[in-house]
């Protein structure tokens, strides 16, 4: 039984989010979470606030049943552009820069080992 947790508008650029949503791609919860504690970048904290909500979406559909028993991974991770903010920055002789504030939408799929192995 799989279960899913979305993050809508996160105001990070995705190029900066895939950094880190690539270090625990497939990888063991137990270890994602480790990962994500010690990596020195700002995504990284909304990244494992999201793990944690999946885990816990995982527990609410599987009542009485251990996510360390039954050895959830990351199955999906999926990070797509959000919406831009467009703004304009002085520059010189009159002119503007455009500068386009970035975000991000990101989908976190989490699964567990024990039920592929049971259905197949």
């Amino acid at each position: 039984m799989e279960a899913v947790a979305k993050l809508n508008n996160c105001p990070t650029s995705p190029r900066k989010m895939r950094l880190v949503v690539d270090l625990i791609r497939g990888e063991r919860v137990e270890k994602a979470l480790s990962i994500l504690k010690f990596t020195n970048k700002e995504a990284a904290i909304r990244v494992e606030k999201l793990l944690l909500s999946a885990i816990k979406n995982w527990e609410s559909k599987n009542e009485g049943a251990r996510p360390e028993e039954n050895q959830l991974f990351v199955k999906t991770i999926m990070v797509d552009g959000g919406r831009q903010l467009k703004r304009l920055r002085p520059a010189p002789q009159g002119r503007g820069y455009r500068i386009r504030k970035r975000s991000n939408h990101v989908t976190l799929i989490v699964d567990s080992k024990n039920t592929e192995t049971t259905q197949n």
